[in-house]
């Protein structure tokens, strides 16, 4: 294949994009933006840039807020929608698709929920403070999967494999928590019509409509739409959306490579010609061979495929640089003793650690899984101090736990320490490991 001069300039650049390392790279260098601009003499037009009104009329309707309040609740559902279409792959043939391999990295998840929480109650037991217990309860899969990149050769790839079905367990436990404890007054009528379209959805799976405009159009003209005027939060509409896609393809790996041959020897008996245009007949050939392909392709895998790089240095990188921008104060070490701050920093620096790990023991110990061959408990441990890195979900949580500012600002303050020591002792840990 001859390669152009635009092809030599944009390789460097997609074996960055490709890179495991790279979005959590951007999502670092995007929080860390954020915290220099907010400390900096342009501060006060950082947060006044945030808080700019943005609206959007559709049919006479008009929904105004904040942009600040658009990526949360309208750029964030695109995050959420990933994860679902994440959650339904791994379900349906990952690391979560039978209950031997779900097992140990589900527990896991559930002793990295529980144990943070506790912690964070533990220290804050009163209103409204204690509404934070969901802030350490999440981990970031870009950054946790990322360190794991670094140390690439000195982990096994099942530790990688052990840490995204858990990440993705958690990432559901999250979703979870958010549908069912951080939600405002509930509309009964939008619900219903959520309900509606959530139906026409499933409708449209059923009846083997693969057409990904039919679920852009009905997931966020009408599901979205409808949970953002209903009090649940509008991220969850991205997840039931998610769940719906179809995974199945029109024909199996057989009949495809089959119809592929057929396909190339079709296109290699048209008689070539002297010119770089193709002959009428080889352009109709690979229109067939068009087709082909994206009748193998699962709608799910070429959408999951398709928006992660949005989400990974579009969408995320602009949430960091919305919601990561704290202002520290000259008591800064008083905000580190506030018990929201202590809550945040020990539930996810120790609560995760123990929680993960403690639920790995129990779950062997009680003969329930086993450690995969090619781990051991170095790796466990390293694997539950990554998990206390919960960046952007615990951000995401506090905007939904916290209306005033001085706790927002509290809360952050522990999730950018909490997740720095627990990143930094799981990657000395896993660092010093034999592979």
């Amino acid at each position: 294949m001859k390669e152009e001069p635009i092809d030599a300039l944009l390789k460097p650049l997609s074996s960055f994009i490709k890179s495991e390392t790279t979005a959590g790279i951007v999502l670092f260098v995007s929080a860390i933006v954020a915290l220099v601009t907010a400390n900096s003499p342009l501060s006060s037009e950082y947060q006044h840039f945030w808080h700019e009104e943005f609206s959007i009329s559709i049919a006479g309707y008009t929904i105004s807020n904040t942009l600040h309040h658009w990526i949360n609740d309208g750029l964030m559902s695109m995050f959420f929608f990933v994860v679902g279409l994440e959650l339904k792959r791994e379900v349906m043939g990952g690391d979560l698709s039978t209950p031997k391999k779900a097992l140990l990295p589900l527990v896991a998840a559930i002793g990295g929920m529980v144990v943070p929480a506790t912690l964070f109650f533990v220290f804050n037991q009163d209103a409204p403070e204690r509404n934070g217990w969901g802030i350490p309860m999440a981990t970031d899969i870009a950054f946790a999967l990322g360190i794991l990149a670094v140390l690439s050769k000195r982990v096994p790839t099942a530790l990688k494999i052990f840490l995204t079905a858990l990440a993705i367990a958690d990432d559901l436990g999250a979703v979870l928590v958010i549908a069912f404890f951080y939600t405002s007054d509930i509309s009964v009528m939008s619900l219903i019509s959520g309900g509606v379209f959530i139906a026409i959805l499933i409708a449209g799976n059923l009846l083997g409509i693969r057409n990904v405009l039919f679920y852009g159009i009905i997931g966020i003209g009408g599901l979205w739409l409808a949970f953002l005027l209903s009090g649940v939060h509008a991220t969850i509409a991205g997840v039931l959306a998610a769940l719906t896609i179809p995974a199945r393809a029109k024909i199996d790996e057989v009949k495809f490579t089959q119809d592929l041959k057929d396909r190339v020897e079709e296109f290699s008996a048209v008689p070539p010609n002297d010119v770089s245009l193709l002959e009428p007949e080889q352009l109709n050939v690979i229109e067939k061979i068009k087709t082909l392909t994206r009748a193998a392709e699962t709608p799910l895998q070429r959408l999951e495929h398709s928006m992660h790089p949005i989400v990974a240095f579009i969408i995320l990188p602009l949430f960091a640089l919305a919601n990561a921008g704290i202002e520290f104060s000259s008591d800064f070490i008083g905000s580190l003793v506030h018990p929201v701050s202590i809550g945040v920093i020990t539930g996810l620096f120790l609560g995760k650690s123990i929680g993960i790990i403690g639920a790995c023991w129990f779950a062997i110990k009680m003969k329930w899984a086993e450690l995969p061959e090619s781990l051991n408990w170095r790796h466990i441990i390293g694997v539950g101090f990554l998990g206390g890195i919960g960046f952007t979900m615990s951000l995401f949580i506090t905007n939904l736990a916290f209306q005033d500012d001085t706790l927002n600002l509290y809360s952050k303050t522990g999730i950018l320490i909490g997740s720095l020591v627990a990143g930094v002792v799981g990657f000395l840990v896993l660092r010093t490991s034999k592979k």
